[in-house]
């Protein structure tokens, strides 16, 4: 599971349109500077790496491309020091093993909007100066976060969030090669939890893998790997507001945090389960309204268990009452 990152652009899953401008480049031997940007796990790193191995090949690879990660390394020392030094660097065309060569280096910056708006600008002014012997790649899952001088140098590609059936049959592809036990219950429980992110599904696959080994991985595994939330937990709290005793309401949602569960993850779950329910349409636009002020909250670092209880107690008096 280690070695499923695609090795080609021809293994590239969901993204046909990016591949066939790329695959272009490669066979014109030259490519511009690029944006890459999208939701996460949809093979915007894994697609320019793949990229990269084309035109130099494995063994060139290494000399002729720098990969920083920008979250890390984002401030405007990194640009002025190891990014301009390795930009400066003249690449000399040789062919190797049949591969194009092309005469210029790959700087590839993933996530490339955690740099601060100065690092950008100072970015944008080694674009200009190293152009002729350098070729700059950045990832980023927001594209608005890209100062607009350093975007509109790039050729912006956009990545497309993966399909449940990509996923699926990703999946499906890794479990055979590497023998796994599982049925196809446990995969699509896998690409529910993973939402279109293809990284996180891999991982949660290969952490179920390492838990059971020969024993075989079950849906109630994959739950526990990935903190879902079970689904009686989620029923169970609905139909505390559905009682319309505060009392009980408190208790449940006391367990369900005491539990270990994720405030945001109960939050999103409930969300799921609301959306599917028949019920009056003005009362749920009412709960769905206060569950994303909910979110906010979380987002902003609210305590967890207070805000859990606010929304339950609203949904509980929305419900009980007439609209």
């Amino acid at each position: 599971m280690e070695h499923s990152r695609p090795k080609t652009t021809h293994d590239v899953a969901h993204q046909s349109e990016v591949v066939a401008m790329l695959q272009k480049c490669v066979a014109g031997g030259d490519m511009p500077h690029t944006l890459f940007y999208g939701p996460p796990g949809t093979g915007k790193t894994s697609t320019i790496l793949a990229v990269a191995r084309e035109f130099f090949g494995p063994q060139l690879m290494k000399e002729r491309v720098l990969e920083l990660n920008a979250s890390d390394e984002r401030g405007i020392g990194v640009v002025r020091e190891k990014i301009k030094n390795f930009a400066v660097m003249t690449a000399n065309t040789r062919v190797s093993g049949g591969y194009p060569c092309p005469p210029f280096k790959i700087i590839l910056l993933d996530e490339a909007d955690a740099m601060t708006e100065a690092a950008q600008s100072a970015l944008r002014r080694t674009i200009e100066q190293h152009s002729n012997v350098t070729r700059f790649c950045m990832v980023c899952n927001y594209v608005s976060r890209i100062i607009e001088p350093l975007a509109s140098r790039c050729a912006k590609f956009r990545f497309k969030p993966l399909s449940d059936a990509t996923v699926l049959a990703r999946l499906q592809h890794i479990r055979d090669a590497e023998n796994v036990k599982c049925a196809d219950e446990v995969l699509q429980t896998i690409v529910k939890v993973s939402g279109g992110d293809m990284r996180q599904a891999i991982t949660f696959l290969q952490s179920c893998h390492r838990l059971r080994g020969d024993l075989g991985i079950e849906t109630s595994h994959v739950e526990d790997v990935s903190g879902l939330v079970p689904q009686s937990t989620i029923n169970e709290l609905l139909s505390r507001c559905n009682e319309n005793s505060f009392e009980a309401l408190q208790a449940s949602v006391d367990d369900a945090i005491l539990s270990g569960f994720s405030g945001s993850q109960l939050l999103h779950q409930l969300h799921e389960t609301l959306m599917e329910m028949e019920m009056d349409e003005s009362k749920k636009a009412k709960i769905l309204h206060k569950m994303a002020v909910a979110d906010k909250r979380l987002i902003d670092g609210a305590d967890e268990q207070l805000t859990l209880l606010d929304v339950l107690a609203e949904s509980m008096h929305i419900l009980n009452h007439k609209a």
